[in-house]
């Protein structure tokens, strides 16, 4: 198996930038102290469970859980090398074991074919696959409850700087944070590093990355794609090829910029692997990662950070609102619905003033607890009804411009009569909720007790 290579010891020192470019890198400072928009707390308790929790500013944007039984349940990005168990016409999709305890799917349009060979649109599944065949696929969605991963044969690696995606040279792209100006800067850079045989996607944390640090990340990316094949080549039988690192070091390494004022880390061991991942990569920030000692302290990290508090909110039903309205969430099997309500919001001029700021406060929070609650899948919202159609405008902008903010895709529909607004968002793994619970053994996650004694009628 083949680990993520993170470019620990490939690095560009200090010493080699220039003091502007070290400058814009180190980013702003209040006070001698780093300044920032985000913060990282990472907390690890006694069982190995490993809590991480995103801030911007004070408020509690994104939470995740990495445990011990990740190697099968948090898979999203590992390669595989996968043998397909069953072709279903009637499906177009198959099953495929990759060497987990539930085989994955893999539907026709994730399946790659040679469009020189095949005139046309993809031809179906079954010529596409047979059973028994081994395939090279990609997790691009963890197993959720009873179904399993979801994969894809279009394989791609992701480095500090660039994802690169092997025999697919028409995939380019630059990501869409960073400002007009650094964005022509790297198509620049770029046009002289793109590989014949692969697809390059820059990342946000490319921004005043030089093209010495591009050109090496990309070459170790390639290393990487090379051990794979050769692996995939010698392999007889279904089996792990690539794994992500740990779930910090996969955020940080998509995530960290000079915009994270820190990342505390109350674990000494996790706190020095990850420092010397920083150093390695980003030296420049490497200040920005602390050992939090909880003895010294006092508190737990989250409690110092209040991060307790918001996380207990973010499993309640109901959220309110800054002007005294509230939010009902319920989630369903099939979507999640979400009520607006004015509560205690009475306003001061008129009804539809009222209502419409109302609904700009939830536009704002709807798109936090969604990324907090890493809600997925389809979500219905119930705004309070506007009679201005102006208005119910500027709601979906809010809400639109609100769920720019998340790096998970979503895509959102036009306010109806009804005042219900339609929207998806990607799910790649379960959702805050089941993350840090268990169903109920009693009323088996109904929230209810049946009357035994009229079951026993019943029968």
């Amino acid at each position: 198996m083949v680990r993520a290579d993170l470019g620990v010891g490939d690095d560009v020192t200090s010493e080699e930038l220039d003091e502007e470019t070290l400058a814009r890198r180190r980013g702003r400072t209040r006070k001698g102290r780093p300044a920032g928009r985000y913060m990282m707390c990472v907390h690890v308790r006694p069982d190995g469970n490993v809590h991480t929790a995103l801030l911007e500013g004070r408020v509690l944007i994104e939470h995740s859980v990495s445990t011990g039984k990740d190697d099968d349940i948090s898979i999203d990005g590992n390669i595989y090398l996968g043998r397909v168990q069953n072709v279903l016409p009637g499906m177009e999709a198959a099953f495929v074991d990759i060497s987990t305890p539930k085989n994955g799917v893999l539907y026709r349009g994730d399946v790659t074919w040679d469009r020189d060979q095949i005139d046309g649109d993809a031809p179906k599944i079954e010529r596409m696959l047979k059973n028994g065949q081994n395939v090279m696929v990609q997790v691009t969605k963890n197993p959720i409850g009873a179904k399993g991963a979801r994969l894809t044969q279009e394989v791609s690696l992701a480095g500090r700087f660039v994802v690169m995606v092997p025999g697919q040279p028409a995939t380019y792209g630059i990501s869409k944070r960073l400002p007009d100006d650094e964005r022509k800067r790297l198509r620049r850079v770029l046009e002289g590093l793109r590989p014949p045989d692969a697809g390059l996607i820059v990342r946000t944390a490319a921004e005043g990355a030089t093209a010495d640090e591009l050109e090496r990340d990309m070459h170790r990316l390639r290393q990487q794609w090379e051990q794979i094949s050769d692996l995939a080549s010698r392999a007889k039988q279904a089996r792990l090829l690539y794994q992500e690192p740990p779930l910090v070091l996969r955020l940080l390494r998509e995530e960290f910029t000079k915009e994270y004022r820190g990342v505390v880390i109350d674990d000494r061991a996790l706190y020095e692997e990850v420092k010397a991942y920083i150093e390695a990569v980003t030296p420049e920030l490497a200040e920005r990662i602390e050992f939090y000692d909880e003895e010294a302290e006092g508190l737990p990290v989250f409690e110092r950070h209040h991060v307790h508090e918001q996380l207990l909110k973010a499993l309640d039903r109901k959220v309110w609102l800054p002007s005294g309205g509230s939010l009902i969430v319920e989630r369903t099997e099939a979507l999640t619905v979400i009520d607006v309500n004015t509560g205690k919001n009475v306003g001061k001029s008129n009804l539809e003033e009222t209502v419409f700021r109302n609904n700009l406060e939830a536009a704002d929070e709807v798109a936090r607890q969604l990324r907090l609650r890493d809600i997925g899948g389809i979500i219905v919202i119930d705004f309070i009804d506007m009679e201005i159609r102006g208005n119910r405008d500027k709601v979906a902008k809010a809400l639109r411009d609100a769920l720019a903010r998340d790096k998970t895709r979503t895509q959102v529909f036009e306010i109806s009569e009804l005042g219900l607004v339609e929207m998806t968002r990607k799910r790649v793994s379960e959702g805050l909720v089941e993350s840090v619970s268990e169903i109920c053994a009693h009323c088996e996650g109904r929230g209810y007790l049946l009357d035994e004694t009229l079951l026993e009628e019943l029968r």
